[in-house]
């Protein structure tokens, strides 16, 4: 894990109020346009993030970069750097790898 990059992010997303699965199915839309590199903050209320998106990255790809300082008490903020070849999670479960064609 590298050291949180606290720069300006290429991209924020907002999953206040969203737990796991709905954070993941609107991150994983929201960064399909985004080239390899590009940083990403992710703001979320989830109590499990600190779990979740570290064993995310790990199961796509995607450099977990750490809880990013945030001057607001309501939620937090961690950040992510993409890949240039992510591993494809099914269209409904961000958990578990797509099929591969044979």
């Amino acid at each position: 894990m590298s050291a949180p990059d606290t720069a300006a992010p290429d991209l924020t997303v907002d999953g206040t109020g969203l737990l796991c699965v709905q954070l993941l199915l609107r991150l994983r839309a929201r960064i399909a346009h985004l080239p390899a590199g590009a940083v990403v903050h992710i703001h979320t209320t989830d109590p499990a993030a600190p779990l979740d998106l570290p064993a995310w990255c790990h199961l796509t790809g995607h450099e977990y970069l750490g809880r990013i300082p945030y001057e607001a008490t309501d939620r937090e903020v961690y950040a992510l750097r993409l890949t240039s070849a992510p591993v494809q999670t099914r269209p409904d479960r961000p958990w578990h790898p797509a099929p591969t064609a044979d």
